[in-house]
């Protein structure tokens, strides 16, 4: 399976169940592995057949800061549809990690798989 791969696309947004962080912005670090057929692209090299990252990804930050969410596995499962429905991704592998959550760990996250 060929993949079109983004790695720690970061979002500022508000994220969070508390009061406090429904005040601020605070950062999501995004990664995607997503199943595309890149021999066309590949084989005429024409952008045309390729998944665009650059429009996945202004999609994505764009979705994730239209309003407040409280759950990273909302964020994780929207990432989700929208590139699959959108972009036509027939498989999708989200990871969504917030740097700072958990005093002692870098970050904590959720990863989930959609799609065949």
């Amino acid at each position: 399976m060929d993949k079109v791969l983004i790695r720690r696309l970061r979002v500022d947004t508000i994220i969070g169940i508390y009061e406090w962080e429904k005040q601020l912005h605070q950062s999501l670090l995004l990664d995607l592995d997503m199943a595309w057929d890149n021999k066309l692209a590949a084989i005429h090299d024409d952008y045309q057949h390729a998944l665009c990252y650059e429009t996945v990804s202004n999609r994505l930050t764009a979705l994730i800061t239209e309003k407040p969410i409280e759950l990273i596995e909302t964020v994780a499962e929207m990432v989700a549809d929208c590139v699959m429905t959108e972009f036509n991704v027939p498989w999708v592998r989200v990871r969504v990690m917030k740097p700072g959550a958990v005093p002692h760990a870098d970050a904590v996250g959720v990863e989930i798989e959609r799609g065949q």
